[in-house]
């Protein structure tokens, strides 16, 4: 099994750089890979910030990667309950903090858009700090 590191990921989805987009493609596709959770908070990212992605297609490309017959990660249930949150309008970030925090009683943040979003979505108990 090899680990991914963001810039495969991203190569492997975007495309953009053709060199790089094949040997990422050959790579993923002749082996078994992992992609720790942190690339793929790192590649929503790349993909939001850098490539000025909208949500819906950087969520469309997350669960591509993710269905990929021999591709692994940390905790998939939890990232899928991530993007979901994500797809309804929390910041991936934040949908990550609350999917894996799922055995707290409460999240505690400042940030109040964050908690109206959760209660909307009934993504976790969050409550101001």
């Amino acid at each position: 099994m090899i680990a991914l590191d963001t810039n495969v990921v991203v190569r492997f989805l975007v495309n953009d750089e053709a060199v790089q987009a094949r040997r990422a493609r050959a790579l993923i596709e002749a082996n078994p890979v992992f992609v720790p959770v942190t690339v793929l908070l790192e590649t929503e990212w790349v993909l939001r910030g850098g490539y000025r992605l909208p949500r819906v297609e950087v969520v469309r490309l997350l669960r591509a990667l993710l269905g990929l017959p021999d591709l692994s990660t940390e905790d998939p249930q939890r990232i899928a309950r991530a993007l979901e949150w994500h797809e309804g309008g929390i910041d991936f970030a934040d949908a990550l903090h609350l999917a894996r925090s799922t055995g707290a009683e409460r999240f505690a943040t400042f940030d109040e858009k964050l908690v109206k979003a959760a209660r909307k979505l009934d993504a976790a108990k969050v409550v101001l700090a």
